[in-house]
């Protein structure tokens, strides 16, 4: 492999070059690997980007980036991990890494709103340390990728909105990897890598099966400093953890329904579960644990998983508290008592709407009569309900937006957020609109069943963040209309429901926690919350 940037990413026109690709235009069915897979001595140092849209980006570690830290190690690779979620002067600190780093590679991942510091990340390194390969991955990634692939599908072979995007990633990156990364990371660091890695191509070598998740390596949580990140459950120190990849469902508003590894579910083994959990508690000290599947009931080995949970603190003698979010047409009286035999007493649910025609419009199948059943269930069983709410849905009005206001009141939820809809690539919204017939610069997105629309701003998401959660006194924005409310009118009724709900409720808004910054003046490097290294002799979970 060269140490230099690659040349592949000179001169090129307005195509991905892919591994067996007949044409630019052409994706691959499949990337195979050849007799050049990188030997285990490169060193690749990954970046978990800052996220300056959260209220506090130190809650939840990156497990998706971990996990990739995890496979690189146990494939032998040197590994470091920039960790600059939370960092205010994130540059500065990235500038001192580069200044000393002696890496191959330097991977980052990316949601689509962390890309605007993903863009600055790679331009600093480019100017700093040209001679490294920038590999990207995550969800925006795969989701710019899968709607890349939705506009071949329909003859869009012309300037689309999501080739232009991923031009704008290729621009700035020499490796693009879509999909599951733990297996594709190999091939981004091949001698001679192809410019996108397709692990979302489910009949390739690096779509991950159900026993590839099981057996995989554990997120790499030792290379991160697991102490700055807080987070609690009804008292108890908790973290997260994934039993199952992919949601099957196709809202309108979610991104990856065209990803396979976004939309796939593959699940992890119970024991494996169990073990992780058991792990977790021996090495760090939790008992409290937030299960970031998609929704938990959807597996059939639901209620086997928590009957074993309960049977570990049985074993441990000590008591767990758990979070996680369900399928509220799914739920039923047994699941929910089964979760509060484990530990459960939160459950979250993405209802997004009280209206059935907005539901409809959604395509979210469960009825307004199943959001409010689920609540009801969970309550009788003793779990508390947060809310997952969203507006500016096609067809949205005044009407549809309180709506939400009186539902939410009338069940009494113990939490809630509402945001204003965004359309990422990936997304049916932003997929399947076209250009507006007369106002420049707007996308529309049509309903096939009513005819409902929704009118979408063209947004370069490389350089724009702030259409984000916040509160009412921080200038939410929004870059979506509709033909009953425009932008100003959604953010206005968004911030009154916020308000109202939590006044008649007496929810109060989650507090912020201040970035904290890294102290260079007096030239100690960087600390151990922001950088760690792979070592001999250092902790890991061990699978």
């Amino acid at each position: 492999m060269l140490i230099r940037r690659s040349p592949m990413s000179e001169g090129m026109n307005d195509g991905l070059r892919i591994v067996h690709a007949q044409s630019t235009e052409d994706l691959p069915d499949r990337v195979v690997l050849t007799a050049s897979t990188p030997p285990s001595a490169r060193a690749v140092a990954l970046v978990i980007p800052p996220s300056p849209f959260l209220l506090d980006e130190r809650v939840f570690v990156s497990l998706g980036l971990l996990k990739v830290a995890g496979a690189l190690e146990h494939a032998g690779h040197p590994v470091s991990v920039l960790d600059l979620s939370g960092i205010e002067n994130y540059e500065e600190a990235l500038e001192e890494y580069l200044r000393k780093s002696q890496d191959f590679a330097l991977g980052v991942t990316t949601t689509t709103p962390q890309l605007p510091s993903v863009m600055r990340i790679a331009k600093l390194t480019r100017a700093r340390r040209p001679d490294l390969r920038l590999i990207l991955g995550g969800p925006h990634v795969t989701l710019v990728h899968a709607a890349l692939r939705g506009e071949r599908k329909r003859g869009l072979h012309d300037e689309g909105r999501a080739k232009a995007a991923m031009r704008t990633l290729d621009e700035a990156f020499d490796v693009l990897v879509a999909g599951d990364g733990e297996l594709a990371v190999l091939a981004a660091l091949a001698d001679d890598p192809p410019r996108l890695v397709d692990g979302d191509d489910r009949n390739g070598p690096f779509f991950l099966s159900d026993a590839d998740f099981t057996d995989s390596p554990p997120p790499a949580r030792h290379l991160v400093d697991m102490e700055s990140y807080r987070y609690s459950i009804e008292g108890h120190p908790a973290t997260s953890l994934i039993a199952q990849l992919g949601c099957p469902f196709a809202c309108g508003f979610c991104g990856g329904r065209a990803s396979n590894a976004l939309r796939v579910i593959r699940t992890r083994s119970v024991t494996s579960v169990v073990h992780e959990v058991e792990r977790l508690h021996r090495a760090y000290g939790y008992t409290g644990f937030m299960f970031y599947d998609d929704e938990l009931n959807v597996s059939k080995t639901m209620i086997p998983m928590m009957d074993e949970l309960t049977q570990l603190q049985e074993r441990l003698g000590v008591e767990f508290r758990l979070r996680g979010f369900v399928k509220s047409e799914l739920l039923t009286a047994a699941q929910a008592e089964a979760m509060v035999r484990a530990g459960f007493r939160w459950i979250l649910t993405g209802f997004e709407a009280a209206d059935p025609r907005i539901l409809l419009n959604i395509n979210k199948r469960a009825t307004l009569e199943d959001n409010t059943r689920a609540v009801e269930i969970a309550k009788n069983a003793g779990l508390k309900v947060k809310a997952l709410m969203s507006c500016g849905h096609p067809g949205e009005s005044e009407a549809t937006v309180r709506a939400i206001e009186e539902w939410l009141v009338k069940v009494e939820v113990d939490d809630f957020d509402c945001t204003i809809i965004t359309t990422y690539p990936g997304t049916p919204y932003y997929d399947l609109a076209v250009p507006h017939a007369s106002l420049d610069g707007v996308y529309t997105y049509s309903v096939p069943r009513t005819g409902d629309r929704l009118h979408s701003f063209d947004v370069d998401y490389s350089t724009t963040a702030d259409y984000y959660k916040g509160d009412p006194a921080d200038g939410y924005r929004a870059f979506v209309f509709t033909d009953h409310l425009q932008s100003k009118d959604l953010v206005a009724l968004r911030n009154h429901v916020e308000s109202s709900v939590r006044a008649r409720l007496n929810i109060p808004f989650n507090p912020a926690r201040a970035a904290m910054r890294y102290e260079h003046s007096m030239g100690q490097g960087l600390p151990d919350f922001i950088l760690r290294h792979q070592s001999p002799g250092t902790m890991r979970e061990t699978a």
